[in-house]
């Protein structure tokens, strides 16, 4: 079974994540140690014990749902091999750019970390909002984004998750217009996401250097296989690129339906695999590409069901 894996990004984290691999598997628990000693700081007691206030943190949620991604790929093994390509959600690019070979897990940690802690200051310095919008084309999104942008603050279509949910994401009057343009155009709901800062637009701009100079400083590797890029809906195949896409991808759109039929198109017929905590990115894969196989990878049962299929 040829295989592409997606991996999850921010919001996927919980009290428990991971335990039960770490419980189960000798090289998910390894995986967790080493992330625990690069960080210099008990990450895994946290993501096992909470509290939930202080795990949902940009900079603990984000090294905390790659470590898990990680140690799920540990523990399953062999058993998803080959895979062909793959692509993460927001921080989960990172994720893929770990299961890829480009980057050490003791290394991306370090990276998402640091991500973590810039998005969180950008967000403090110039405070943002979010909000999902369901059931509205991203196209008309996009417009009510660019009405309700004016002098006084601006909104993006920033996450374009299914053909059906975008998330808007700016300054919070901007975004609170753009939300009730869209209500207007018909969309079902517009759900106020709970973010410290408007990501993946240009309100990030202040984190940029900073990212940058922390890429730059961090050994990387062309990728094994090719990783497609938030920022381009584009495989990646040279580490200069992912250096390049990875700073891109903090004020540029998270183009997710693009990416999910980039894979599908250049991997046809593989199957889609969810590594890490959750079920989103499975779900939204089925919702762009009807009738693709996708399943998780996050829980011991999970791994047993790809053993038994390997």
């Amino acid at each position: 079974m040829v295989n592409v894996l997606v991996c999850p990004g921010q919001g996927s984290q919980k009290v428990g994540m991971g335990h039960e691999l770490a419980e189960q598997f000798a090289a998910a628990r390894e995986v967790f140690e080493r992330v625990d000693a690069a960080l210099g700081t008990p990450l895994t007691r946290l993501m096992w014990e909470g509290p939930e206030e202080e795990l949902t943190l940009t900079h603990n949620a984000q090294p905390a749902i790659l470590a898990h991604t990680v140690a799920a790929l540990a523990a399953a093994g062999d058993s998803i091999e080959p895979v062909v390509m793959a692509a993460g959600h927001s921080l989960g690019e990172y994720s893929a750019y770990v299961a890829a070979g480009s980057l050490s897990v003791e290394d991306a940690a370090k990276l998402v970390r640091r991500r973590g802690e810039l998005m969180f200051e950008a967000g403090q310095a110039r405070p943002g909002a979010m909000a999902a919008v369901l059931g509205l084309a991203t196209a008309e999104v996009a417009t009510a984004c660019s009405e309700s942008s004016n002098g006084e603050g601006i909104a993006v279509a920033a996450n374009q998750n299914a053909p059906d949910q975008t998330v808007i994401s700016g300054d919070p009057g901007a975004v609170e217009r753009a939300g009730a343009r869209c209500k207007e155009m018909g969309a079902k709901r517009v759900i106020p996401l709970k973010v410290s800062g408007a990501f993946h637009s240009p309100l990030m701009e202040p984190a940029v250097p900073g990212l940058a100079a922390a890429l730059d400083a961090t050994a990387f590797s062309d990728p094994r296989f090719p990783v497609v890029a938030n920022a381009t809906a584009t495989p990646v195949r040279t580490a200069a690129e992912a250096r390049a896409r990875l700073v891109e991808q903090l004020t540029a759109p998270v183009r997710w339906v693009a990416s999910v039929e980039t894979l599908a198109r250049e991997a046809a017929g593989a199957r889609f695999v969810e590594a890490g905590p959750g079920a989103v990115l499975a779900g939204l894969v089925r919702r762009t590409v009807p009738g693709v196989e996708a399943v998780t990878l996050g829980t011991p049962e999970d791994v047993a069901r790809l053993t038994a299929t390997a």
